[in-house]
């Protein structure tokens, strides 16, 4: 059937000839987008590291704004013809100003991790010392991994987990003050539980350290309320702008009631420090439309609709981990204060890769994870990482988290290891479980709405987000 989009304005009239152009001149590569959105439709994803942008959101994305060039910050730009930008990125940062409470916002950085080696230019000079969170333990690369040039260019020192697997904080004041870093790192990738900003602060008073609070993961229940926020009680706090908050790619640095305290020079604002340190010195030209998707994810943030959302996503996360804890599976911590559940796959003779593929296999999206004292390298890990978020965009509760936790159940119960990669799996049950999987999310349906000019669209203008 031939559908048509029915639009208002030059933007969306851009977007209608766009969309028809692709299709007539590159149909291999329009089937490919239609297919995904087809495929997110009918797949439950339980990855902790996304979240569904808004229709709204992913039009803002592929504005004609992107055609514009303009390295630099509103009214002081290295290119002409950035009035309209200049007016959006303003709106940008007001909007993010206004939704996490802060009072200065940079909403250049095209990720968190770009964000947070911004960051760390402006506070720690090179070879200078660190302290975050051990990536083992649930930590980023960026907060001083080997992997990432943040562990190669500063001096990072490692704090971890205590014995019921929560952040040791008696470890990382005794490691503060041993070592004296420059900036402390609070913030994880995969830690279920909440994180104590008001004792990380204490601890970076004692010892004269900056506190960066990475919110990457909770950001969405940060701005919610459901997650105590960092903002005035960091210096600097950056975030992923599309692992919880609905939006694009990209990244976001905040600052609180600190952003006029000197950086290490003693005389200049980190507010200042910040600006420079996104452009010239880490970065080059923004992206004009992943900062007008920022601004309209942030908007969407501020309904009450997203608040709601965000509850869900919390009271799922705990309902998920007790019914696969009454399963007989080992939950990291015993449970969870957020959208994360974490898994030990070791006493289901599965490593985490083999789970991940062979949930994939069965239409069920979550990702391995290290766990903790793990002999498993990072390709194979002996955890599985689980998450809400989408499940709660899907309108999922507590009460459909038994019938997601029994599927998981089934296929890896129904899963046999061959070797720490390779695995076997009655195809006719991976059948069945791909059915059932597409009828919980036909009953269940992504939150993909139509702006109201448009009658009827090409699936893949109102698809869903990364």
């Amino acid at each position: 059937m031939e559908r048509q989009l029915v639009v208002d304005g030059a933007q969306g009239e851009l977007l209608r000839i766009g969309w028809e152009s692709l299709q007539d001149t590159d149909p291999e590569l329009a089937a490919l987008l239609d297919a995904e959105v087809g495929q997110q439709n009918a797949t439950l994803a339980m990855i902790a590291s996304a979240s569904i942008a808004d229709p709204s959101v992913l039009a803002a994305g592929g504005a004609a704004l992107s055609n514009v060039t303009a390295e630099g910050y509103p009214g002081a730009r290295y290119h002409p013809g950035a009035q309209q930008f200049d007016q959006v990125e303003n709106m940008a940062v007001e909007r993010a100003k206004q939704l996490f409470g802060a009072r200065y916002a940079n909403v250049q950085p095209h990720s968190c991790s770009s964000a947070n080696l911004a960051v760390l230019a402006a506070l720690v000079p090179p070879g200078g010392t660190i302290l975050g969170l051990d990536l083992d333990a649930g930590g980023h690369l960026t907060h001083g991994s080997r992997a990432s040039v943040t562990g190669r260019h500063y001096h990072a020192v490692h704090y971890g987990l205590d014995e019921a697997g929560r952040i040791d904080y008696a470890q990382v004041e005794a490691l503060a003050r041993e070592h004296r870093p420059k900036v402390i790192i609070a913030g994880a990738s995969a830690y279920p539980r909440t994180v104590d900003f008001a004792r990380f602060r204490a601890i970076a008073d004692q010892v004269g350290a900056y506190l960066l609070a990475d919110i990457s993961h909770i950001a969405g229940l940060v701005a919610a309320g459901v997650h105590p926020s960092p903002v005035d009680l960091a210096h600097i706090t950056t975030m992923s702008t599309y692992k919880q908050l609905g939006g694009p790619r990209g990244g976001l640095i905040l600052s609180g009631r600190e952003y006029q305290t000197p950086g290490p020079d003693g005389r200049t604002p980190l507010g200042r420090l910040i600006q420079r340190a996104v452009f010239p010195q880490s970065q080059g030209t923004p992206s004009p439309a992943s900062i007008a998707a920022k601004a309209r994810a942030f908007s969407v943030a501020a309904g009450p609709g997203f608040r709601q959302t965000a509850r869900l996503i919390v009271e799922s996360a705990s309902a998920l981990a007790g019914e696969l804890s009454s399963l007989g599976y080992r939950i990291l911590t015993g449970g969870t204060d957020n959208h994360i559940v974490l898994l030990d796959t070791t006493d289901t003779g599965l490593t985490g890769v083999i789970a991940e593929r062979a949930l994939e296999e069965c239409g069920i999206l979550a990702n391995r994870n290290r766990i903790p004292g793990d002999t498993k390298p990072p390709l194979v890990t002996s955890g599985l990482r689980l998450g809400t978020n989408i499940l709660a965009q899907r309108g999922m509760g507590p009460e459909q988290m038994a019938e997601c936790a029994q599927l998981l159940h089934t296929v890896l119960k129904a899963t046999t290891a061959l070797t720490d990669t390779e695995y076997r799996i009655d195809p006719a049950l991976v059948a069945t479980i791909r059915e059932e999987v597409r009828w919980l999310c036909a009953r269940h349906p992504l939150p993909i709405e139509s702006p109201s000019s448009i009658t009827s669209v090409g699936t893949t203008l109102i698809g869903v987000g990364p």
